[in-house]
């Protein structure tokens, strides 16, 4: 089921799922890459295989080449990455091709990219501190994965919930393989981080049949919307995109990694806590509603 009574934008997504920088630029440049490529043979896979280029790209600038120049373009491009990865989803869905298994190549090209930096950057660290380098860079790669599939998740289920916007939670993978294994270990991870969202699923899920209290749950959503999204939004690529260019512009990936470790973990563990809370207020309003 899709609810209908989404609001219009630029964008043409929800303003509450689009920070600034979504709102403003990354986004509506998306939108207009994805128009554009319509009538070419260009297809959402290959858009998502070009921005994990374009993550490589920024880590062998950052890294190997490593001056004032090289960094700058670097920070560069990881921003047009941002366009980049918005114009996938978008193009799939102005040309009919949406899909749970475009879902899973977008997300292997998106992590696979930023491992691959992680580790291009955790090269260029060990050269200053030697095996030091790769326990920050391991400890920030995977504080990357929580915090990212926590704030995707979050984003994702959200969507689901306000606007019946399907997901991998809510459709049957046509990838097999790696693709499909790996997908199963996203909604796992997802579990653990977003668990206080499983109660709200199961309610949704059962309101499907019921379209006047599917709407009504969706109203309801859109009201904690806010304060639901506000935290998974911090979390997101687009501050850390901005912290690593800073980084490197002073000089090393080390304050970089630092961040992700303790700042953004601590952003983590405050918004699993506070998830719970806007769950909790959800289902209260939900259930009063019904009484």
């Amino acid at each position: 089921m899709t609810i209908t009574d989404q609001p219009a934008t630029v964008t043409g997504k929800p303003r509450e799922l689009q920070g600034f920088l979504n709102r403003v630029i990354y986004h509506p440049a998306a939108r207009r890459l994805a128009r554009a490529l319509v009538p070419t043979p260009v297809t959402p896979n290959m858009v998502s295989v070009f921005g994990a280029l374009l993550v490589i790209s920024t880590g062998v600038l950052y890294a190997r080449v490593g001056t004032l120049g090289a960094v700058l373009a670097g920070f560069a491009i990881h921003l047009l990455w941002h366009v980049v990865d918005g114009a996938d989803g978008d193009l799939a869905r102005l040309t009919g091709r949406a899909s749970a298994s475009g879902e899973v190549v977008d997300g292997l090209c998106d992590y696979g990219g930023h491992i691959a930096l992680y580790v291009l950057l955790g090269s260029a660290l060990d050269d200053v501190i030697g095996v030091a380098a790769w326990v920050l860079a391991v400890g920030a790669g995977g504080s990357r994965i929580a915090q990212s599939v926590f704030a995707e998740s979050s984003r994702r289920s959200y969507q689901w919930w306000a606007y019946g916007v399907p997901w991998l939670q809510q459709q049957r993978s046509g990838a097999t393989g790696i693709g499909r294994a790996l997908g199963m270990v996203y909604l796992a991870i997802g579990r653990v981080l977003t668990g206080a969202t499983a109660r709200i699923n199961a309610v949704v899920a059962g309101a499907e049949v019921d379209p006047s209290e599917r709407q009504r749950i969706a109203r309801l959503a859109r009201e904690v919307g806010p304060s639901f999204l506000l935290l998974p939004s911090a979390l997101g690529a687009n501050p850390r995109t901005i912290i690593l260019g800073l980084s490197m512009i002073a000089g090393s990936p080390i304050w970089f990694f630092l961040v992700e470790i303790t700042v953004l973990n601590l952003l983590l563990v405050t918004g699993i806590v506070r998830q719970r809370s806007q769950c909790r207020r959800l289902l209260g309003l939900i259930g009063r509603g019904r009484g």
